[in-house]
């Protein structure tokens, strides 16, 4: 005798519901860690690239022999006091701060991240032919819910050396150069 068996085809409404429920409740454990993740991570990458960009036009002053210009600028042609406009290295031949016709642009970021905002405390970061900077300069970016732990910093010594904040105290929030932890 032969019997016949019948495979299940679908799940029960009480067993949908229950994997449902853990879920949603995975769901609203998980989130908000997720967002955090991805603001850290875009303000990590954020500070990456700025970093690289600044050791560039520092780079190219130096194989250049001439002055390099990294500002922030709407048009591609003049600095702008705006740190959340696009960034550009140049070659300032006549030294004046601004990118005449004839000086070529040598790079250029996009524009900031409507998230996040930054402060310098200079507009103008200029790099003389031995790599030294025309001042020291914080360049700081914060996110725009003014969390402390998504605070990172951007430090230009006149020596022309560029370090980024670091969490020493592995507290979630870093530290500027003298040890204090950032705040936005």
């Amino acid at each position: 005798m032969r019997r016949s068996i019948s495979k299940q085809k679908g799940v029960t409404l009480l067993e949908m519901m229950i994997t449902v429920a853990i879920l949603a409740i995975v769901l609203t454990v998980v989130a908000p860690n997720v967002q955090g993740i991805l603001i850290k991570n875009r303000a990590v990458a954020t500070m990456n690239e700025l970093s690289t960009v600044i050791q560039y036009a520092r780079n190219s002053a130096i194989d250049e022999q001439a002055n390099a210009v990294f500002c922030p600028s709407s048009d591609f042609t003049s600095c702008s006091t705006n740190w959340r406009h696009p960034k550009m290295v140049f070659i300032d031949q006549n030294n004046d701060g601004e990118r005449d016709a004839n000086e070529v642009l040598l790079v250029a970021t996009e524009s900031l991240n409507s998230t996040m905002t930054f402060t310098s405390t200079s507009d103008v970061i200029s790099f003389e032919d031995s790599g030294a900077s025309s001042a020291q300069t914080i360049i700081k970016l914060c996110h725009t819910s003014n969390n402390a732990q998504y605070a990172r910093q951007i430090e230009i010594s006149l020596q022309g050396r560029v370090r980024l904040s670091q969490d020493t105290d592995k507290n979630g929030v870093h530290e500027d150069t003298d040890g204090n932890p950032l705040s936005c």
